[in-house]
């Protein structure tokens, strides 16, 4: 029988959306962070309200009561959360290597992704190696 996979230290990408936007709020309610996510994703007050309590429960963010609402505030640092994922892509396709990871950082553009233009997926993908984080 199959054990199931350990929790993953990266939240998944609605949940790192908001806590993006409560790293540049530094804190907030579900009402502002929900404003600093409508230009990019308007999503519903409820969604919002579930996703931070979620963070929340997972230690992602501590939250306080004031008056009627709850004030959330970020518990990790976008540096740590950054490095988790970094041991996260070494585990998961490098073999646990920096190495590996710095030689594929460096190494030159394969031929075919020169001659991509800049908005062929090809081109894209390689320029996202670069820039993971």
């Amino acid at each position: 029988m199959r054990r199931p996979a350990p929790p993953r230290e990266i939240p998944p990408p609605l949940e790192l959306e908001c806590l993006k936007a409560m790293w540049t709020l530094g804190e907030g309610n579900v009402k502002e962070v929900r404003d600093a996510l409508a230009p990019a994703r308007p999503l519903a007050y409820t969604t919002v309200m579930t996703l931070l309590d979620r963070l929340a429960r997972k230690g992602v963010l501590t939250r306080r009561k004031v008056s009627r609402s709850f004030v959330y505030t970020p518990a990790v640092t976008r540096d740590s959360l950054r490095r988790a994922a970094v041991r996260e892509l070494l585990a998961n396709f490098f073999d646990g290597s920096e190495q590996a990871l710095i030689a594929h950082l460096t190494a030159a553009p394969p031929p075919e992704a020169e001659a991509a233009s800049p908005a062929e997926p090809a081109a894209r993908d390689d320029r996202l190696d670069t820039v993971l984080l």
